[in-house]
């Protein structure tokens, strides 16, 4: 179904020509592709090999918008440079008796009305459906504080990146990044009926994460298979490219985007986008859309995936499989069992959700109608739930009878939200299993709280495997494998009506107000003092992680915590929680260190540890460190970074960072992101000190290898080689202060 190539090819009048076969300079050659035309379009730098981008509009939601404004508020915002929207899609559900979530919204209004801002009330439409319907446009860039930033199907390049990457951007200042390899996703063929978005996405994660082939690379969609895909086919698939840790996507463009942005009212914002001939690609991924099955991405991670027959086939021997994999993630705390699903040798789930930005598009909630139409879901343990991902769709459904038939089967109707996604909202019961057309199945993702003893699993499907499945009752259940009606074309037509977004939306673009007042709540808090990094650094290791990958559900975790994300002292208490439980505690007596060291004092724990190694305290920052073999997959909300900072986070070691965008978020923090090559023992373990010497002086001159001395618990000193390795002028800077905001303070930085 796909199959991946690691070796370059040119794209020549749409036939593949493998660089081995031809001549040709691929630097050169790589700037026909459609990924470079629109690069060179924004970057502001004249170094061919380092990009400098301003983007052309900026979306985030309630989960990360506050803390950006703060942020960019202390560092001298005084009006949006380009459209910036705020959407309130995450924290829409209020906490029981407070007003938390709400007063989070009232600040973004008033943000809005300060600035020159775009308000999306709660409920009018997840972020990423807002952007595609309202923002994006052929040959445009956006830029996101939320992971799945991805509008390549529309010919509209997007970026997901944590929010101190929006505050450049509202301050003037450009996104940097190496010039990135291009890979061509070549795709051929018609997928077969019952065989939708989801599966495609889930056979190409499978194929290319495991092992990095697409790594903070572009993902550039062409082939004769692209023209047999409808717009929300396309989109489909894009957004879940955030799961092949890919840097952004984008498709080429055709007759059929071309009569999306006519549907929507905005035909000034198409334009075709094409390769041109002979651009070179430095890798190949092949599908065969016509041999594609439907999938099922099981747990804790998109990646994870089988067909639904061989699930079917073998469910006990696989479950035992993915059984113990997540049991040796959750540490013991609870224990996974998918084996209680087997019932007379089929699998069978409790729960179905169709959500967000993934799977609340209109053709996927249309086709799983079909399927339901005149069926029931049963009344059984299993339900299911179907959230549209904005008002207009909500509106299209409800005209055409769509959701009528869909509550009829049984099915709950709900509206725009992204809570199921992360872990808020439809939590099912403890070892239930949950099939979604949503965009992560990481541990915690759909609510539940192993620190607690309860877990339950979530299996990525899309919404008409879903449907089928929940036609028979909760038993699992290819959609090949039923007998349906199929849309017909005018039923698939989306007919959009944007009138809600016109009476409800705050439109303040180019309308700035500097009289509005923000409006806080108890629970919206500016950042705390965050100090200078020192000549040198003395950093404890309060946690140390093998797993093969942390995520930043891990680091910081989703759902409950949501209602702090406005509060950095609040929210930092759940650093790592769900993890390493000790690791709170532990930071904060590191960080009484330093802050008595700043005020003059002598902190014993830490003059001893120095002096072992001739250092000296009034030259040396002292904070928290954190070991992971590979940190930062997932999310790209800046507080899994944040946290570890306002604990007194200085310094983060591992073999690789999974994500430029948390490495990124390390760095826009004050946290040095230390690596150390592939192969290198970590012969520490918690409560051991590493000294950096020279460490400020080394960030300022580029110097990439550096020698640090661990002092162990017992009393012993040896050497560790670490690397800082390959930072920008501006992030040599931001580390030197300290963190962004003190970047900004200093007077760096301003466009």
């Amino acid at each position: 179904m796909v199959e991946v190539i690691k070796k370059g090819a040119y794209l020549v009048d749409g036939q593949i020509v493998w660089a081995d076969e031809a001549q040709g300079s691929p630097d050169e050659a790589r700037e026909k592709t459609i990924a470079y035309s629109i690069f060179r379009a924004h970057s502001k730098g004249s170094d061919p090999k380092k990009l400098r981008i301003k983007f052309d509009a900026l979306i985030s939601h309630d989960i990360t918008f506050v803390g950006i404004i703060q942020t960019a508020k202390a560092s001298g915002l005084k009006e949006f440079p380009v459209p910036y929207a705020m959407t309130n899609c995450h924290n829409s559900l209020c906490a029981v008796g407070g007003t938390i979530n709400e007063d989070d919204h009232a600040f973004g209004l008033s943000a809005a009305k300060k600035y020159g801002g775009i308000y999306v009330p709660a409920n009018q439409a997840v972020i990423h459906q807002y952007a595609r319907e309202r923002l994006a446009g052929c040959g445009k860039m956006i830029l996101g504080s939320d992971s799945h930033t991805r509008y390549g199907a529309y010919g509209c390049m997007g970026v997901g990146e944590g929010g101190g990457e929006l505050v450049k951007q509202l301050l003037g200042n450009t996104y940097d990044v190496a010039a990135p390899e291009v890979v061509m996703v070549y795709l051929d063929g018609t997928p077969p009926k019952g065989v939708g978005p989801q599966d495609v996405a889930i056979a190409l994660v499978a194929a290319t994460f495991p092992h990095g082939d697409v790594k903070n690379k572009v993902l550039e969609f062409v082939g004769p298979g692209v023209r047999s895909l409808s717009c929300d086919y396309r989109i489909g698939i894009d957004v879940m490219t955030t799961e092949t840790s890919c840097l952004t996507s984008i498709w080429e463009t055709d007759e059929t985007i071309r009569n999306y942005y006519e549907n929507i009212g905005r035909p000034e914002d198409f334009r075709e986008l094409k390769p041109g001939s002979g651009a070179y690609y430095d890798s190949v991924v092949r599908i065969d859309l016509s041999k594609m099955e439907c999938m099922i991405a099981l747990p804790f991670h998109p990646s994870i995936a089988y067909t639904v027959h061989e699930l079917q086939e073998d469910p006990g021997k696989i479950f035992a499989e993915v059984e113990e994999a997540c049991n040796k993630q959750l540490g013991g705390k609870v224990k996974l069992d998918l084996r209680r699903n087997i019932v007379d040798g089929k699998v069978t789930c409790d729960q179905g959700v169709i959500v967000g930005c993934s799977g609340g598009m209109y053709e996927n909630i249309v086709e799983a109608a079909h399927i339901l139409d005149g069926q029931s879901i049963g009344n059984g343990y299993f339900d299911m739930s179907v959230y549209p991902s904005s008002t207009p769709i909500s509106l299209a459904i409800t005209r055409n009878g769509v959701s009528a038939k869909l509550m009829e089967a049984g099915c709950v109707m709900k509206p725009a939200f992204c809570g199921p996604c992360f872990g808020a909202g439809d939590t099912p019961a403890n070892n239930a299993l949950s099939i979604r057309h949503a965009t992560r199945n990481f541990a915690n993702r759909e609510g539940s709280k192993p620190g607690n003893g309860q877990i339950s699993a979530v299996a990525l499907m899309d919404a008409r495997s879903i449907a089928a499945t929940a036609r028979n009752g909760g038993v699992l259940t290819a959609a090949t494998d039923i007998d349906y009606e199929s849309p017909t074309a005018e039923e698939l037509a989306y007919h959009y009506d944007g009138s809600v977004y016109a009476r409800r939306c705050y439109e303040g673009f180019g309308k700035a107000d500097p009289s509005v007042e923000l409006r806080y709540g108890p629970n919206i808090k500016d950042w705390p003092h965050m100090p200078k990094l020192e000549d040198d650094l003395l950093v404890k290791l309060c946690a140390v992680i093998h797993d093969p990958v942390t995520t930043t559900d891990e680091l910081i975790p989703s759902g409950e915590t949501s209602s702090y994300r406005s509060n950095p002292i609040g929210l930092s208490e759940f650093a790592l929680s769900r993890r390493v439980p000790e690791y709170v505690g532990r930071s904060k007596a590191v960080r009484a260190l330093e802050e008595a060291r700043e005020a003059g004092e002598v902190p014993a724990e830490a003059a001893g540890v120095l002096a072992k190694v001739g250092g000296e305290l009034k030259h040396t920052t002292i904070g928290s460190c954190v070991f992971a073999n590979k940190p930062g997959d997932g999310s790209a909300r800046e507080q899994a970074a944040s946290c570890q900072k306002v604990l007194g986070g200085f310094a983060n070691i591992c073999y690789e960072y999974a994500t430029k965008r948390y490495r990124s978020n390390c760095i826009n923090w004050g946290i040095v992101p230390f690596t150390m090559d592939a192969g290198t023992e970590f012969p520490c373990e918690d409560g051991d000190w590493v000294y950096i010497p020279g460490v400020k002086k080394a960030i300022a001159e580029g110097v990439e290898d550096m020698t640090a001395r661990v002092i162990r618990k017992d009393g012993t000193v040896h050497d560790l080689p670490l690397k800082c390795a390959g930072l920008t002028e501006d992030e040599k800077l931001i580390l030197q202060e300290g963190c962004l905001m003190n970047y900004y303070a200093a007077g760096y930085g301003r466009g």
